[in-house]
């Protein structure tokens, strides 16, 4: 188990795991289609942080990835089809973080945060553009600065 979860209720355990994926589906489904460029993108990098991550989350990108493309399919399938009942959905669940992150270390949830908003981005950059890169929707671009998340570093 992760250190920082060790007296956070499974409920709370649970909603800190799936945050990276619940991120990642705000944001690809964000225009209304979750395309194959979004989705390989947000497995991707879910497995790149196992590896490379700021070196307080390694463990829990560890547990996250190895649930994560599972998990992503899950949620899928069980939100909302309509894009803005997922999306007030999947925001009411990111708001819980800011009530976890009151009762775990302060340095674990500002290096979260900012590796939440990262991977918003690089979902976000995944389709469109030239070749495919470098395009955000106007969509994507409203919800990838994760505003539901209070900044916890102030």
């Amino acid at each position: 188990m992760i250190e920082e979860f060790e007296h956070l209720r499974p409920d709370d355990r649970e909603l800190m795991l799936n945050a990276p994926v619940l991120v990642a589906i705000l944001i690809a489904g964000a225009d209304g289609n979750i395309d194959k460029a979004e989705r390989k993108e947000a497995i991707s990098i879910a497995r790149a942080k196992q590896s490379r991550s700021r070196e307080q989350l390694v463990k829990y990108y560890k547990e996250v990835g190895e649930r994560f493309e599972d998990k992503f399919n899950e949620l899928i399938n069980t939100l909302p089809k309509d894009t803005q009942a997922r999306t007030d959905q999947i925001i009411s669940e990111l708001r819980k973080l800011n009530f976890i992150f009151a009762k775990i270390d302060k340095t674990f949830c500002i290096k979260l945060y900012a590796s939440l908003k990262e991977l918003a981005k690089r979902i976000a950059e995944a389709s469109g553009g030239i070749l495919g890169y470098m395009t955000v929707s106007y969509e994507e671009s409203k919800l990838m600065e994760l505003k539901m998340i209070n900044d916890p570093s102030k």
